[in-house]
């Protein structure tokens, strides 16, 4: 403020000097008029100007970092204070009646030098960075000519400790080609990338997340490789804003390489459909539950609740959405879905209106050995939540199930099925809305392949993959989470929504990247085992049931299944049967599953079956 006094003074003189177009008298001052005008206003003029820029917060604006709202704030300052002046002049100085052209260059004027003396410090601040030798910062290029992109480039170009140097942008989009972003010009299309690399001496390529398909990274990490290229992945603005990452730059991760485009959102129907009502999620604190907690509260509900048995995972559950700025908006429950009487005082103290059943026991090798536990956390549990919705009158269930549901060869899947078949039976009498989401496997989950492999190879390995021919259907966790909300605002009651979850993945092929990723090298660093297929699995996993037909949505990513039709006394006589043979031998239940499910094929009865054959 005190450096901005004698600038408006000198301002507010030059309006005045050239109105009178430099108008001198003998005494080398002003003419006589003028300057009568200008010392009896000046006083009121500086004053008022300072007062506005006080209370527009100019004063408190760091020129280093000042942007185009800065400026606007400016503008509406130095014009409240002309306007101020101009009323001050009107009823204080009826008699002098400043001329409106000096208004209007003093305005203008004090814009301008104001705007000036920000951009001078600047320059002082930045001219470190502006004059540093480039020789010793490495050249560099940005993928993505966008928004993205040029926050990237202004964070290098700001940081004085940086050793890079970025020497040009490459786009998907040859239109951009040519153009410039704060002087850095858009060099060439991602096709270019190892050809202009070699041209212009770079050696690291800095890559936002999220901003291209996972199809082409895996593309340009491959075409980097084989020119010595390292792609280096900066985390999204949304990564950030979480809390989850480091602001560094990290090598290509299997996320980065199988990801997809993002999913997008009919935002208007979800927020129509849960927005001030009561949520409840069953196995919150899972990998998938817990997503899709964080990705619920980002809409309005009027309450979350968050259900599991894990204490522990739920205490840290707590703690992170707290971190997040979600406290008071959920609840979080301790209760076993398998405890008809807790779970029954759940739904009655909270009346939820929207339920995502998420809770279910998932690893196959264990359900396998645990037929009658597989039973009780997945089908029968389901079917007494479903019941329990549909007594107190829930608007939605939503199930998560599971592609092993398909054909399935394993106690998980074949309870799944028969938990679809229990929810699409309640459907067609219910005026519950009851749907069911079924997708594949889910990267970075507890328990699934891509930590395995991890941990194998910071143990010197072996990674250990069951056959050379497996191959799977992968998603990410936000993926997945996002779409079962977008399936649950879209389903009406019956229907089976299957996710499209792009192209199956080799495990091989798989576990070579991750091995690639650390640094190291397939076969000499990390050695690569068979261990053969585990009880219950299959090498491919499938999409259609047998005599099921898929069906486009308006979500392009969302398919519905067509219903294979089952008698509802059929599946409640099953369901009976079940529950009274939880506590029975493995192959009583299996037995049992597969009168259910015809298209159940056990390796375990299978095996028992040849061995009673040899014995005969």
């Amino acid at each position: 403020m005190v450096v901005f006094l004698p600038i408006f003074c000198a301002i507010y003189y030059l309006a005045f000097w050239l109105r009178f177009e430099g108008s001198l008298n003998v005494d080398g001052v002003l003419g006589e008029y003028g300057f009568r005008m200008f010392r009896s206003t000046i006083l009121w003029a500086v004053g008022l100007k300072t007062l506005a820029f006080w209370g527009s917060g100019v004063y408190k604006i760091r020129s280093r970092y000042i942007t185009i709202l800065d400026l606007v704030n400016l503008s509406k300052a130095a014009t409240l204070s002309s306007a101020a002046l101009a009323m001050v002049d009107y009823l204080i100085f009826p008699n002098i009646m400043i001329p409106r052209s000096v208004f209007l260059i003093d305005w203008g004027s004090t814009i301008l030098a104001v705007c000036g003396f920000c951009a001078g410090i600047r320059m002082v601040q930045d001219s470190g960075r502006i004059f540093r030798p480039q020789g010793d910062c490495r050249p560099t290029f940005i993928i993505g000519a966008n928004q993205s992109g040029a926050s990237l480039l202004r964070i290098i170009e700001r940081n004085k400790e940086s050793c890079l140097r970025v020497v040009g942008f490459l786009d998907d989009q040859s239109s951009r080609i040519g153009t410039r972003i704060n002087g850095v010009p858009v060099l060439g299309t991602l096709n270019e990338m190892c050809a202009l690399a070699q041209r212009y001496d770079v050696s690291d390529i800095l890559l936002p997340a999220d901003e291209i398909p996972g199809k082409i990274v895996r593309q340009l990490v491959e075409a980097g490789n084989s020119a010595q290229i390292q792609v280096q992945v900066l985390p999204s603005y949304q990564q950030l804003l979480s809390g989850k990452v480091e602001m560094k730059p990290r090598p290509v991760c299997i996320e980065d390489l199988l990801g997809r485009e993002p999913v997008q959102l009919d935002m208007q129907n979800i927020r129509n459909w849960m927005d001030d009502r009561v949520l409840m999620v069953t196995g919150s604190a899972g990998s998938i539950g817990s997503e899709i907690c964080r990705q619920l509260l980002q809409f309005s509900p009027k309450k979350l609740i968050l259900v599991d048995r894990t204490e522990n995972s739920q205490f840290f559950l707590e703690r992170e959405l707290i971190k997040l700025g979600y406290n008071g908006r959920f609840d979080v429950v301790i209760a076993d879905i398998n405890d008809s009487k807790r779970m029954r005082a759940v739904m009655r103290e909270y009346q939820p209106d929207i339920l995502f059943h998420a809770a279910a026991y998932k690893h196959v090798p264990l359900m396998e050995s645990n037929p009658g536990e597989a039973v009780k956390n997945i089908a029968l549990a389901t079917k007494h939540l479903a019941d329990l919705a549909e007594e107190f009158e829930v608007g939605t269930f939503v199930m998560i199930s599971s592609d092993k549901a398909v054909n399935p060869t394993n106690v998980m899947g074949a309870n799944k099925r028969i938990a679809e078949l229990y929810v699409q039976s309640l459907a067609a009498r219910s005026k519950c809305h009851f749907v069911t989401v079924r997708f594949g496997n889910v990267l970075g989950s507890a328990g699934s392949v891509v930590p395995i492999f991890t941990q194998q190879i910071q143990n010197g390995g072996p990674i250990t993959v069951t056959d050379a021919r497996m191959q799977r259907y992968f998603m990410t966790i936000p993926e997945a989470s996002q779409l079962v909300i977008q399936a649950g605002a879209m389903g009406r009651g019956g229907e089976i929504f299957v996710l499209d979850m792009g192209e199956p993945v080799l495990i091989v092929d798989l576990a070579a990247d991750l091995v690639h990723l650390s640094g190291l090298k397939l076969g000499e660093d990390i050695e690569l085992e068979f261990s053969g297929l585990r009880p219950g699995e299959k090498l491919y996993e499938e999409l259609h049931v047998a005599g099921e037909k898929h069906v486009p949505t308006c979500h392009p990513k969302i398919m519905v299944a067509e219903k294979v039709s089952f008698s509802e006394q059929f599946i409640l006589e099953a369901f009976q049967r079940l529950s009274d043979l939880t506590e029975q031998p493995s192959d009583v239940i299996l037995e049992e599953i597969q009168r259910i499910l015809p298209e159940f094929q056990s390796a375990y009865l299978k095996s028992n079956q040849s061995t009673f054959k040899r014995a005969a």
